[in-house]
């Protein structure tokens, strides 16, 4: 009797600690953003910027192509389709958040937790008179710095979930633009959509935005992108809890943003 009670004391207290480290683990405090998120520059063409690519990984509309008639023998006229001259904007992280919202039921009701920040970076290139022309570069965002309405809750996210210690950054890579207007107006919106690579730790798929923007002045634009992801597709592990009932599978991830005309 007396060794039964000693192995027991002995499982207890080796279930204790073990408890004691995983707690440690999922909510020691995690590493703070490494510095200020700065923009990957996405270089604009010097020449045909309808057909050649940028430097930088970017999403294009598709090349417009002008085709010159030959009538006669006489020279063809030269093409009459005009330039784009791109003009670089950047997101502005004062008036810009990314956020993801997913559905969980906590202690029998139904809630809605929402991750925000307002450290995501990128640049675009716009001509307003050749709206097709346009190019958005790599969007990247500081998953360190997302927080929620719980402190326990953000700890778990950034040391488990997002493992932010050693994949600080979340990225979307764009590769096709489509649906651009022919002609865009200040004040009017427009929706389009964004193909490209999202990156979630050391996991890329493909995914697709929804785009809305505004052009508020020749100066500054406004918009919002929104998509669906599994958190599952993404090999994202959400730990149990006792007060979470269910997790949604579903992951909703916007970016509400303004972008200024750079220089």
């Amino acid at each position: 009797m007396m060794k039964i009670r000693q192995v027991a004391v002995v499982l207890g207290v080796v279930v204790v600690i073990a408890l004691g480290l995983l707690a440690f683990y999922v909510f020691r405090p995690p590493e703070a953003a490494s510095g200020p998120l700065e923009a990957v520059p996405l270089v604009l063409p010097t020449t045909a910027p309808l057909a050649q690519p940028t430097a930088a990984p970017a999403a294009t509309a598709a090349p417009v192509a002008t085709a010159v008639a030959e009538a006669t023998a006489t020279p063809a006229s030269p093409a009459t389709a005009t330039e784009p001259i791109l003009q670089l904007f950047a997101i502005d992280q004062s008036r810009s958040e990314a956020r993801f919202l997913i559905d969980e039921v906590l202690r029998g009701q139904p809630i809605t937790v929402v991750g925000v920040t307002n450290q995501v970076a990128g640049q675009i290139a716009l001509d307003p008179n050749v709206p097709a022309a346009a190019q958005v570069g790599i969007i990247q965002i500081n998953a360190r710095t997302l927080t929620t309405d719980n402190e326990l809750r953000n700890r778990a996210m950034r040391n488990v979930i997002l493992r932010t210690n050693q994949f600080e950054l979340i990225t979307f890579t764009p590769r096709a633009i489509n649906g651009l207007p022919d002609t865009v107006t200040i004040g009017v919106p427009f929706e389009f959509t964004i193909e490209g690579d999202l990156t979630i730790t050391d996991v890329t798929r493909p995914v697709t935005f929804t785009v809305t923007v505004t052009p508020v002045s020749q100066t500054e634009i406004s918009g919002i992108a929104k998509t669906t992801v599994l958190y599952r597709d993404f090999n994202l592990l959400i730990p149990d809890s006792p007060s979470v009932d269910t997790v949604a599978d579903e992951v909703r991830l916007e970016l509400e943003f303004v972008a200024t005309l750079v220089g």
